[in-house]
C-alpha cells in the first residue's frame, strides 16, 4: 500500500515536470536541426576532438540568453519585435527584423534541402518532388493545427536528438582524450578553424532561436489566461517553471551537440573521413549504433534520415515561425500560433513566403551539406547585433521593471556577445590573410 502510494506521488511528480517543459526544450531540440548535425558532425570530422570544449563553453552563455529573451517575452507581453519597436528607431527595428528574415529564410532553404538529401538516403525518390512534398507538409502542420496540438508534436520529435548519445556509448571511446578536450580548450587561429568555430556558435546560439523563445512565452501565457488587456500577470510558478524549462532545454541541446562531435570525431575523423560531401558521409557516423545488425549502413542511414527528417519537421515551423513573430509585430499585424487562419492571414501569409523562398534557393542548384555549415556560419555573423539588443533589453529598468536581468545574467549576456563578435572578426581577418 506504502509502495504504491509513493508510485502515485512519484508518477504525480514526473507528469508536473513533463508539463513545465515546453518552450525552452522545444528551442534546444530545434537549436540542433539539420544545419546543427551537419555542422557538428563536420566539426567532428574535420577537427576530431579538439572542439569538444565548445559544446560546454557555450552552455552558460546559451541559457543566459534564451533565458533572457524568454524572460522579456514574458515580462513585456510581447515579442523582441514589438519591444525594439517600442523602444527604439524604426531603423533599428527594421534592420533587426531584415537580419533575423534573412538568415531564417537561407535557414529554412538549408533545411529543407537537407531533409530531401536524408529522405533520398532510404527513398530513391525524385529531390524536387520531395522538398516540394515535405514544404507542403510543413506548412499544413504550422497553419491548421492548433498551438496546442502543434505544441506537443513538437515536444515528441524532440526525442530525435537521442541516436546520438546512445552512439557514444556504444563505441569504444578514449574517454581520457575525451574528456581532456571537454575540459581544456584548444584554438588555432586560421580560417578553416574560426570558420567552423564561427559556425558552431552561430548554430548553437541563432537568431531565429531569440524571437522564438521570447514569442512563444507570451504564446504560454496565453495558453495559462495569464495575459489580460495585453499586459502579463506573472506568477512566481510561472517564472520559475520558466527557467526550469530553458535550463532543461539547453542542456539537452549541449548533450546532443557534445555527442555529434564526438561520434563524427571517433567514427569519422578516426577512419580518415574528414570532409563531410553527402548526407551519406553524415549517415556513417551512426552506423556502430546497429553494426550488429545485417545491413549496418543501411539502418544508420535510416536512423540518420530519421532524426533528421524529425527535427526538420521541428525546426522549419520554428525559424518561419520566428521570422513571422518578428516581421508582424514590426507591421503591427495580429500573430500567434495560437491564432486561427482567418484571424491572423498576414502571420500565416508571412510564414507562407518565407517557407517558400527557402524552399526556391533548393532550386539554383547550392550543394546542401555546404549550405547548412553555411547557414551555421551566417548565422554566427548575423547574431551578434541581435545580441547588442537583447543584453541591453534585458538589463533594462525602464522596459523590464523589477525582473531586468541580475548582475551574472547581463555578464554572460555582454560576453556572448563579445566572443561572438571576436569570433566573426577575426574569421573574416583570416578569410583576407588565406587568399
Amino acid at each position: 500500500m506504502v509502495k504504491k502510494k509513493h508510485k502515485e506521488k512519484l508518477g504525480i511528480k514526473i507528469k508536473k515536470f513533463l508539463k513545465i517543459l515546453g518552450p525552452g526544450v522545444i528551442t534546444g531540440a530545434a537549436d540542433d536541426d539539420p544545419s546543427g548535425i551537419a555542422t557538428y558532425t563536420q566539426t567532428g570530422a574535420q577537427f576530431g576532438y579538439g572542439l569538444l570544449w565548445t559544446a560546454l563553453a557555450m552552455l552558460p552563455f546559451m541559457m543566459a540568453v534564451q533565458e533572457a529573451c524568454a524572460r522579456i517575452g514574458a515580462v513585456t507581453g510581447r515579442g523582441i519585435a514589438a519591444v525594439v519597436k517600442q523602444n527604439y528607431s524604426r531603423k533599428v527595428l527594421f534592420a533587426m527584423v531584415g537580419l533575423v528574415l534573412v538568415a531564417n529564410t537561407i535557414n529554412i532553404g538549408a533545411d529543407i534541402g537537407a531533409v530531401a538529401s536524408a529522405i533520398q538516403l532510404i527513398v530513391p525518390i525524385n529531390f524536387s518532388l520531395i522538398v516540394l512534398l515535405f514544404t507542403a507538409l510543413i506548412l499544413f502542420l504550422e497553419i491548421f493545427l492548433s498551438y496546442r496540438v502543434y505544441s506537443r508534436i513538437l515536444k515528441w520529435l524532440c526525442l530525435s536528438l537521442l541516436a546520438y548519445p546512445l552512439t557514444v556509448f556504444l563505441i569504444n571511446q578514449p574517454w581520457a582524450e575525451i574528456v581532456r578536450a571537454t575540459l581544456v580548450p584548444n584554438f588555432e587561429f586560421n580560417f578553416a578553424f574560426l570558420f567552423i568555430i564561427t559556425g558552431v556558435l552561430g548554430t548553437t546560439i541563432s537568431p531565429y532561436m531569440f524571437f522564438w523563445q521570447a514569442s512563444i512565452e507570451v504564446e504560454e501565457e496565453k495558453e495559462h489566461h495569464l495575459l489580460k488587456h495585453g499586459k502579463p500577470h506573472l506568477t512566481r510558478n510561472f517564472l520559475r517553471n520558466l527557467r526550469i524549462d530553458n535550463v532543461v532545454g539547453m542542456v539537452f541541446s549541449e548533450i546532443a551537440t557534445w555527442s555529434i562531435i564526438v561520434v563524427a570525431a571517433t567514427v569519422l575523423h578516426n577512419n580518415g573521413i574528414v570532409d563531410v560531401r553527402t548526407a551519406a558521409d553524415a549517415a556513417k557516423a551512426l552506423e556502430p549504433l546497429v553494426q550488429t545488425f545485417p545491413n549496418a549502413g543501411f539502418l544508420a542511414k535510416i536512423i540518420f534520415a530519421s532524426g533528421v527528417i524529425g527535427l526538420g519537421l521541428l525546426a522549419i515551423p520554428v525559424l518561419a515561425g520566428s521570422a513571422s513573430y518578428a516581421l508582424s509585430e514590426a507591421l503591427g499585424l495580429k500573430e500567434g500560433l495560437g491564432l486561427k487562419l482567418k484571424k491572423a492571414h498576414g502571420f500565416y501569409g508571412i510564414i507562407t513566403i518565407a517557407t517558400l523562398v527557402g524552399l526556391c534557393i533548393n532550386f539554383i542548384g547550392i550543394d546542401p551539406i555546404k549550405a547548412l555549415v553555411f547557414t551555421a556560419v551566417f548565422n554566427g555573423v548575423a547574431a551578434v547585433p541581435l545580441l547588442f539588443f537583447i543584453a541591453k533589453i534585458a538589463g533594462s529598468k525602464k522596459i523590464m521593471g523589477k525582473h531586468r536581468s541580475g548582475w551574472l545574467s547581463r555578464s554572460l549576456v555582454w560576453l556572448t556577445f563579445i566572443v561572438m563578435g571576436i569570433a566573426a572578426i577575426t574569421m573574416f581577418v583570416t578569410l583576407g590573410q588565406s587568399r
